[in-house]
């Protein structure tokens, strides 16, 4: 190598100090898009894939991939996109894409719906916390398995603050690196400006409490790149933004580390208010602030129960006919069966 490869190679392990992967190796990442039904998951990543695809409805689990090289005439890297549909209804499902095999590459993105308030702290507590419990469980295995590699994974969380910040103990971040999307931006916009900074000031709080980085984004090509650079970076190390912008009146875009909770302020709720609330943690006490004005809908309003079987977008006339041959046999089995039980002569004694 010249002087001036080596003086290149050294800058640009400067300005990527997590960047782990050889000179010439595929870097390979995993992502697990989730949250509100409809949306708006599949939007975006078609985005960040740059796909000029119409999105269709998610069923279940779905998968995806994109390849981007860093640098001219070098290997692709790749990026798993992993889509969980159904809102909150599916959840057992997480466990299939997060595993002791990627933990060490994979993050999460929360897309919540801000058109739809009432459903926001739910759905996001549900999936959140399922998520976090699964993760933990290889933890603890890779504890007694691997122990360098878990001691390092919750050390890299740990480090999405400087050690100098004021909130680094204050905080309990996500064991996994996770972006919050708040999405349908032009429909919230609308909304009375109380409003909008109580639901902007909770997420500011809740991104920052997970370590996690905020976006608020819509169908606007602008503000779908901004969702894009954080994503991107995540699924191919692309160089961090360092740009905020945390005014309520205009489109959120914090990333992880670059809030504090003296910005963000207390709960938005008069202090008596606050005083007649019992809450354990800091989340906790958000939590009953923010359902004070927005309600939740119960986790089975948000329940999936459409069953995809009857979805016309996913008809196959060979299966479909297959099908209702069964299920009429098996309303025959249970005719028969219910015969031949009246049929039978019990003996009492």
């Amino acid at each position: 190598d010249t002087l001036w490869d080596l003086a290149i190679a050294e800058v640009e392990k400067r300005e990527n100090p997590d960047d782990d992967v050889k000179q010439g190796e595929v870097w390979e990442k995993s992502m697990l898009f989730m949250g509100n039904k409809n949306g708006g998951k599949t939007t975006i990543i078609l985005r960040c894939l740059e796909r000029e695809e119409t999105p269709k409805p998610t069923l279940a689990l779905e998968y995806t991939f994109g390849r981007r090289a860093r640098r001219h005439n070098t290997p692709k890297d790749i990026a798993h996109f992993w889509e969980l549909g159904g809102g909150t209804s599916l959840l057992e499902l997480i466990r299939i894409p997060i595993t002791s095999h990627n933990i060490r590459s994979f993050s999460v993105v929360l897309v919540l719906d801000l058109s739809k308030p009432n459903e926001l702290w739910t759905t996001m507590e549900n999936l959140l916390q399922v998520t976090r419990n699964h993760v933990n469980k290889i933890l603890a295995k890779l504890e007694k398995t691997n122990p360098e590699v878990a001691a390092e994974l919750k050390q890299r969380m740990r480090n999405s603050l400087q050690r100098d910040h004021p909130d680094y103990e204050l905080v309990d971040p996500f064991p996994i690196p996770l972006v919050i999307i708040g999405s349908k931006y032009d429909i919230f916009h609308e909304f009375d400006s109380e409003l909008r900074k109580i639901i902007s000031k909770t997420l500011r709080f809740v991104s920052h409490y997970y370590g996690a980085s905020l976006v608020f984004t819509s169908k606007s090509e602008a503000l779908l790149l901004k969702a894009r650079v954080l994503i991107n970076h995540l699924a191919f190390g692309y160089d961090k933004s360092k740009s905020v912008s945390v005014d309520p009146s205009k489109p959120l875009f914090i990333p992880a580390g670059l809030d504090s909770l003296s910005q963000i302020g207390p709960p938005p709720a008069s202090d008596s208010d606050i005083g007649k609330m019992r809450a354990n943690t800091p989340l906790e006490l958000w939590k009953k602030v923010f359902e004070k004005t927005f309600p939740p809908k119960s986790s089975c309003d948000l329940q999936d129960t459409k069953d995809p079987a009857q979805d016309i977008q996913y008809a196959e006339y060979e299966v479909d006919v297959m099908r209702a041959q069964k299920n009429q046999e098996l309303e025959q089995y249970k005719r028969n069966a219910s015969k031949s039980w009246k049929e039978m002569d019990f003996d009492s004694d």
